[in-house]
Parts: C-alpha cells; structure tokens; sequence
C-alpha cells in the first residue's frame, strides 16, 4: 500500500492544499491574530511537516526539529473555538483541493490534523515544560491497510 505522501501525490499536491489552508487562516477572524500577517516559509514549513508525518521526506526534521514546532505554539494560548476554527478550516481545503477522494485517504488526513491541532492547542497553553504534549518528534501517519 502507498504511504499517504505518495497516495496524495506527493510534495506538490501537498504544497497545493497548505498554501489553500494557510490563505484562508490568514483571512479568517478568529484565526488569522494567532498567525499575524503570515509568514512567506510557513506554507513551505507545513508541506515539509505533512509531508514526513505522511511517509515523505525527512526535510522538517533536518531543517527545523520538532522543538521548533513546540517554540512556535507556546504562549500563543490557543482557545478550543480556535483548534476548531483551524480544523474546519483545513476540512474545507481539502474538500476544495484536488487531492484524492477516497474516503480511507481522507480520515487519515483529518485524523493526523484533529490530533496535530490538539498536540498545538496543549502546548500553546503550557505554563511548565511538564504541561507540555510528550510528542518530541514528527508523527509518522499511516492508513488502514489491507484487513484492517
């Protein structure tokens, strides 16, 4: 069976769906005060997280660390309404992105960014290192296979 990384196809196809995400956090009330104006790395940051958690490249690991991940949400005091915001958000981005329609490809995706969200969510609320989520490295995703 296929990673999600090459289900999805690949980088680009990836690439495509994070900059969709990443333009409607930007214009969204709720959301865009946590991301500011955006930064120009931040869509290329996330493909390259999506991308290893999903099977490809082990890019963010080599470029940035997953303490990197944990600095950027700290302090930022993510509210539930906003963890929901940003996962409607993504829901619609995929539905609207020309990735793959199968419906075990899908769940994947939403279950990896419901988990994702609520890993930030934990550690931008963290007062104590202790607080914080115990994931220190990039999930690896992976998909129904065969029997299961």
């Amino acid at each position: 069976m296929p990673s999600l990384y090459e289900f999805a196809g690949g980088e680009a196809a990836i690439h495509e769906l994070e900059a969709a995400f990443y333009a409607s956090v930007l214009r969204d009330p709720l959301l865009q005060p946590l991301f500011g104006t955006g930064k120009a790395s931040h869509v290329d940051n996330l493909t390259a997280f999506t991308c290893e958690s999903f099977g490809g490249p082990d890019r963010f690991s080599r470029t940035l660390g997953f303490a990197h991940l944990i600095a950027v949400h700290r302090g930022k005091q993510i509210t539930e309404a906003q963890r929901q915001r940003f996962v409607d958000l993504y829901k619609a981005a995929l539905d609207a992105s020309t990735l793959p329609s199968d419906a075990d490809f899908r769940a994947a995706l939403l279950e990896h960014i419901e988990f994702g969200s609520r890993v930030a969510q934990q550690n931008s609320n963290a007062r104590t290192d202790a607080e914080l989520h115990p994931l220190r490295e990039v999930p690896r995703w992976t998909w129904p296979r065969d029997g299961e």
